[in-house]
């Protein structure tokens, strides 16, 4: 099967698009990538969102607008992947859409909000489309994410030791595949989210990242700074566990600028970067990690990837691409193995990455232009994502 994979993450700056042939083999998934491509918002609707974000408030017309409006970015985006990654020809789309929201309260999540219309993707491709990944296992109880944490099982199951999986977004998180236990999945904190807010607070708008982690790498950590932000309640909440720019946003590090004066804007980026890296070996730590595999756009960060290194000295860090994933293209290739396992009728998530009661089959379908035809239901799921 061919399947077109849709992705933005909590950055929000383009929708990932990836490609891929899918088949199941035994208890081995193959997955063949054919391409992908980074599509930008519109920067109207980048602003949109921007202004729509929590803590904002909003109205319904707004977050009708962005439905529209995403959906439509995103069938525009699927059409460029049918046309130029698969020739024309494919069998399903799989849009995560553009997390809105995600309701957490004490720990346990309410509800979640992915916009993105799906109906636009149909009509544009054709294609019948699996969206709305994340309700279900909210539903059933879990955190809703990260929704990765299946497809980085069935890849990290192949690797030696205490493997983990690093997604570098907005929020950084693992995946932790040990020996003879349960795979554990959840949000370790922010990874771009403060990085991004932080340099246009100081930037006035003017720019929108750290570009090669340039600012960070020109300031010095504060110490003071630093343990002020590690105090957050969050990183002492065991697994499984998420979050999102809910809480990690401008207004939650203007509050800690204000209890902790750093004039210099580059150190206050080389101590965000330092907060990523803590956060995310504390996680790694404590779950005996053995060796890191990374992905996302924060790989892109070399002095956040050095200083993940340095906080976790003796453990390989290396990026997904070493395993034939392309770190740019993991997360849009993650959710069409998702939408894969959804029209087979099988879960999409393990119980004991997302605190789910039970694994659920995920998303909701919309048909494409012909009769919803779905492949004939598979009694046993995989056991291993192999790369061909």
């Amino acid at each position: 099967m061919r399947v077109i994979g849709l992705m933005s993450g909590t950055s929000y700056d383009a929708i990932e698009a990836a490609a891929a042939d899918l088949s199941l083999d035994g208890d081995s998934l193959l997955l063949r990538p054919l391409g992908h491509l980074s599509v930008p918002y519109p920067d109207d609707l980048r602003a949109l969102i921007a202004a729509t974000l929590p803590p904002a408030a909003t109205t319904t017309q707004a977050v009708c607008a962005l439905d529209s409006g995403i959906g439509q970015a995103f069938a525009r985006a699927a059409a460029r992947a049918l046309r130029e990654l698969c020739a024309g020809a494919a069998d399903l789309v799989v849009s995560h859409g553009q997390t809105l929201h995600h309701w957490v309260e004490d720990g346990i999540v309410r509800g979640t909000l992915q916009l993105g219309q799906p109906a636009w993707i149909a009509e544009e491709t054709g294609l019948p489309v699996v969206s709305d990944l994340r309700s279900r296992d909210v539903a059933a109880g879990g955190q809703g994410a990260p929704l990765v944490g299946l497809p980085d099982t069935l890849l990290l199951r192949a690797l030696p030791g205490t493997p983990a999986a690093l997604n570098l977004g907005g929020i950084a998180n693992v995946t932790v595949v040990a020996p003879g236990a349960e795979p554990l999945a959840f949000d370790t904190g922010p990874a771009n989210a403060l990085l991004d807010a932080a340099v246009r607070h100081f930037t006035g708008d003017g720019t929108a990242y750290d570009a090669d982690g340039r600012r960070a790498a020109a300031g010095n950590v504060s110490p003071e700074l630093l343990r002020f932000l590690l105090a957050d309640p969050y990183y002492r909440r065991p697994a499984p566990k998420t979050t999102g720019k809910e809480h990690f946003h401008l207004p939650y590090l203007l509050r800690a600028l204000d209890a902790v004066p750093t004039p210099a804007a580059d150190d206050v980026l080389a101590t965000l970067a330092r907060l990523t890296a803590v956060t995310v070996a504390d996680a790694c730590r404590a779950h005996g990690v053995t060796q890191l595999v990374a992905s996302g756009g924060g790989t892109r960060n070399p002095v956040l990837m050095r200083m993940i290194g340095e906080e976790l000295p003796g453990v390989p860090v290396r990026r997904s691409d070493d395993l034939g994933l392309p770190s740019d293209a993991k997360e849009a290739l993650a959710f069409a193995v998702l939408g894969f396992l959804t029209v087979h009728g099988l879960p999409g998530t393990h119980p004991s990455a997302t605190g789910a009661a039970r694994a659920t089959l995920l998303g909701s379908i919309t048909p494409g232009r012909a009769p919803l035809r779905l492949p004939a239901p598979v009694d046993q799921p995989p056991h291993l994502l192999r790369i061909v």
